[in-house]
């Protein structure tokens, strides 16, 4: 009989069986090995694929003063530091490309590397710009950092950004801190 206390026992018997407990317990054993690690760097392609497809698009929004695809790029508690220190949030970033305050003419990309920690991604790079903003021309080189992190959804959604311009070696560095 199905439900009866015997056929229980026998079910359970038949899943603590020394053999299959034994093959249970390599191949979970073997999940330490090679075969997670292909998995996990699998995992780590995959992901670093979905970053650099998010960096273009990042860049993408900024050519084209594109509000609409930089909201779906900014978490809600997003900060950024510009270059020059200032702050912004997201509404901050996203009323930047809608007023059209600031038109970047040039943003080349070059230097990206991508760090992995967890649901965390740190992205650095090197920017070349050319751009116009309130106060006129802006152009040079700065590099700067996106952080992103994974959303209760999945998503990957940039939280952080700072940007720091580079300058040509010279005196003035001896002022800076390192």
């Amino acid at each position: 009989m199905p439900g009866s206390p015997n056929a229980l026992l026998r079910t359970t018997r038949h899943r603590l069986h020394p053999g299959r407990t034994m093959a249970a317990a390599l191949a979970l054993a073997a999940c330490t090995g090679p075969l997670c690690a292909a998995i996990g760097l699998a995992q780590k392609h995959e992901s670093r694929h979905e970053i650099d497809t998010l960096e273009d698009e990042w860049r993408s929004a900024v050519l084209s003063s594109d509000a609409k695809v930089m909201n779906t790029l900014l978490a809600d508690d997003y900060i950024g530091i510009t270059a020059a220190g200032t702050l912004r949030s997201r509404e901050d970033e996203l009323d930047n490309l809608r007023s059209g305050r600031v038109h970047f003419t040039t943003l080349t990309i070059t230097d990206r590397r991508v760090r992995f920690y967890g649901t965390t991604a740190v992205v650095t790079s090197m920017a070349t710009v050319q751009a116009t903003n309130p106060e006129g021309q802006v152009s040079g080189d700065y590099r700067y950092t996106h952080v992103y992190v994974r959303d209760a959804q999945g998503a990957w959604k940039i939280v952080s950004f700072e940007a720091s311009h580079v300058r040509e070696p010279g005196p003035h560095q001896r002022n800076e801190f390192h």
